[in-house]
């Protein structure tokens, strides 16, 4: 199965866009914890191996700092679709399709900061498809029907439920949060954002079980 995804992958980047030679943007959504980081970097390893030059950028590098989020009242509910700069990872996507002349610079996040880290991630020209994932890829609010448009193609990652909302405990907890800090946290915040994501995975042009891939070995 995952040798399957990563041909789509290799077809993806050696197809790109008809015109100019654009680069391939392949798209992966899903809820909290589903497993988007791990697909996506298991994919960008095979490409590699393959021969195909690929990089990867996370939306999470858009976070909006905690003192924007402070000023806009939003610190509560970080992660939420409103507490990303949508804006500017549009922007970024149409320079990471269309400029190959000169390495583009993305932001990472840096996970035991919990911030986005400006210009971390460096995309050189002959990168032929750049791997991003999100939450929020096939969201249907203003700006993000714009950031479906600039993918290529988009993936929508799902697990189990008990599974995936047991690994986003757990990984609030080892990223500082006491355990019931953690639930509160996930019933409040991350459970009313993966109803909004999971309602958006019909619009995905795939759907990846990553009970299967892991079942199978390939996964974590």
């Amino acid at each position: 199965m995952f040798d399957d995804l990563v041909a789509r992958a290799v077809a993806l980047a050696g197809a790109g866009r008809p015109a100019g030679g654009e680069r391939a943007i392949l798209g992966i959504a899903g809820c909290p914890a589903a497993g988007k980081s791990t697909l996506a970097e298991l994919l960008v390893g095979a490409l590699a191996a393959a021969g195909v030059p690929a990089a990867l950028v996370p939306m999470d590098g858009f976070h909006l700092a905690d003192v924007a989020l402070e000023r806009l009242g939003r610190r509560g509910r970080k992660g939420a679709v409103d507490t990303f700069d949508a804006d500017g990872y549009l922007a970024l996507l149409r320079r990471l399709r269309t400029d190959r002349r000169r390495t583009v610079w993305a932001p990472g996040f840096a996970r035991d900061l919990e911030q986005p880290i400006a210009g971390s991630i460096g995309v050189d020209p002959e990168a032929r498809i750049v791997v991003t994932e999100g939450n929020y890829l096939l969201a249907g609010a203003a700006p993000w029907p714009e950031v479906r448009a600039e993918l290529t193609e988009t993936w929508y990652v799902e697990l189990d439920e008990p599974v995936r909302r047991e690994r986003l405990l757990a990984r609030h907890v080892a990223f500082g949060k006491s355990p019931d800090e953690a639930a509160r946290w996930v019933s409040i915040v991350d459970d009313p954002n993966a109803r909004l994501i999971a309602a958006t995975r019909d619009r995905a042009d795939l759907v990846v079980d990553m009970y299967l891939l892991e079942a199978r070995g390939d996964g974590p």
